[in-house]
């Protein structure tokens, strides 16, 4: 039985292609599973989204709603951030709420929910001198970046950094 919401936010990276691998993962755990994808990520999980619907049970959401109709997930406990690229980690903790996937990854820092993000993107963009300034940012606000001991990322698609993630969230929530 879930004891906990978990939004699993999809950037899009090439781990998103693996979000239903994660919902199983993170449902395996005991979490009730909302996907959230950024409007691109949703393109690239167009096939999918029927069946990430029916596994999870929750529409796969990707656009605001408009004022006044329900919500049709129900509020987050935990979120995780994965793919999360170099553009959300920048608007993130720039505080940029020009997506769903960004307006909730923001708000759930001001709502103190626990937050692990698995950045996936190239050395070159971590290399960037912003990214290391945006990870630190994040961190403040208490989200948990996690980085490969190298600083670079952990591959997002790789299921030791799920767990890794998962663990994190776990040990927030008290689960």
């Amino acid at each position: 039985m879930a004891t906990g919401v978990l939004y699993l936010v999809c950037c899009a990276a090439p781990p998103a292609l693996h979000a239903e691998e994660l919902v199983v993962k993170a449902q395996a755990r005991g979490w009730d599973v909302c996907v959230i994808c950024t409007p691109t990520a949703a393109s690239w999980l167009r096939d999918r989204s029927a069946w990430l619907e029916l596994l999870t049970g929750h529409p796969v959401r990707s656009q605001y709603k408009l004022p006044g109709e329900p919500d049709v997930l129900p509020p987050a406990d935990a979120m995780l951030v994965t793919p999360a690229t170099s553009n959300t980690i920048a608007k993130w903790a720039l505080g940029v709420s020009d997506t769903l996937a960004l307006g909730l990854i923001t708000e759930a820092i001001g709502l103190r929910l626990p937050v692990a993000a698995l950045p996936h993107l190239n050395a070159a963009q971590a290399s960037h001198p912003a990214f290391a300034g945006h990870v630190e940012t994040l961190r403040a606000a208490g989200v948990a970046v996690l980085l490969g001991p190298d600083g670079q990322m952990l591959a997002g698609a790789e299921p030791e950094s799920w767990d890794a993630a998962l663990d994190e969230l776990d040990r927030h929530t008290q689960r």
